[in-house]
């Protein structure tokens, strides 16, 4: 169970807890009778993240938005990918955590065939493990994508993904894992017989790409360094990449309350908002606490 300590400025929480309320009060006949606790009561709601600025960024969106329709939230942010942070998620020990639907679909179902946005996530909802669930996704999406510069795809006429097959000498980076992923070295050969060597570059995956260390690089999409940069996407035809859409991984006990807030953010967050969100943390170097309580005002979230 969660703790909801008073009705926050949310609108829409404000209604819902109002009408229990009410309801409570016409059900009872004694008005001397204690008024009833709102959803949930004895724990706080932990919401975790990645080790990842964008990522952190919407968790705390998450965080403001359930402090200020009253519940206590603790933040166990910075975790770090997936096989440190989904062992915590099932164990109990965090409550909510933004995901992406097609990484997270592979986590547990590595051969999927599911591509497009509304396959992964109807196949994701069938994928979640007992005592978790997946809230609503987003359009917003911020996914794997192998990038090059503008000078090498001119070099080289390189558009896909495919035309990578007739060029020698192709190193590969991006964080340590990408090797071993289904969309890393070996699906590049399976999918469109692309041979590469590999280097994990880690956070230094953009910055390596420039200087020449790595000639192909995984960015996510929605970082804002590929325009910065004028960096080339690889189309991806054959869909090496699955769909990721911003998905919030929930505690199947998370109370409705805080379930219609966190799908009213994911229904508000768009992929040009996200990127901007991205441009405040990497070029105007705002906090996270900061971007977090300016989107929530922006969108109607809070006063």
């Amino acid at each position: 169970m969660f703790t909801a300590r008073n009705k926050g400025r949310l609108a829409m929480t404000a209604a819902a807890v109002g009408a229990s309320l009410a309801l409570a009060g016409c059900a009872s006949g004694d008005p001397l009778a204690p008024e009833p606790e709102a959803e949930g009561s004895g724990e706080t709601i932990v919401i975790g993240s990645q080790a990842y600025y964008s990522n952190e960024i919407i968790a705390e969106i998450y965080a403001q938005a359930l402090e200020d329709a009253g519940f206590d939230v603790d933040r166990n942010f910075a975790i770090g990918q997936r096989d440190a942070y989904i062992p915590a998620i099932e164990a109990g020990e965090v409550d909510l955590f933004p995901e992406y639907t097609g990484n997270l679909l592979q986590f547990w179902v590595p051969d999927t065939t599911a591509t497009q946005a509304d396959e992964v996530y109807a196949e994701l909802q069938a994928a979640v493990p007992a005592g978790l669930q997946v809230l609503d996704q987003s359009s917003a999406t911020d996914q794997d994508s192998y990038n090059i510069t503008a000078d090498f795809a001119a070099a080289n006429g390189l558009e896909s993904i495919g035309d990578l097959a007739g060029v020698d000498g192709l190193i590969l980076g991006g964080f340590p894992e990408l090797e071993e992923r289904p969309y890393g070295p070996s699906g590049l050969l399976e999918v469109y017989g692309v041979t590469v060597g590999f280097q994990a570059t880690g956070d230094t995956t953009v910055e390596s790409l420039l200087e020449g260390i790595v000639n192909v690089a995984n960015v996510y999409s929605a970082d804002p360094r590929i325009g910065s940069n004028g960096l080339v996407t690889l189309a991806d035809p054959e869909g090496l990449f699955l769909a990721s859409n911003v998905v919030p991984l929930a505690s199947a006990d998370l109370p409705a309350e805080a379930v219609a807030i966190i799908n009213a953010i994911s229904a508000a967050l768009t992929p040009e908002g996200l990127v901007e969100l991205n441009v405040q943390s990497t070029v105007e170097q705002q906090s996270t606490s900061a971007i977090a309580a300016q989107w929530l005002a922006d969108n109607g979230f809070i006063s």
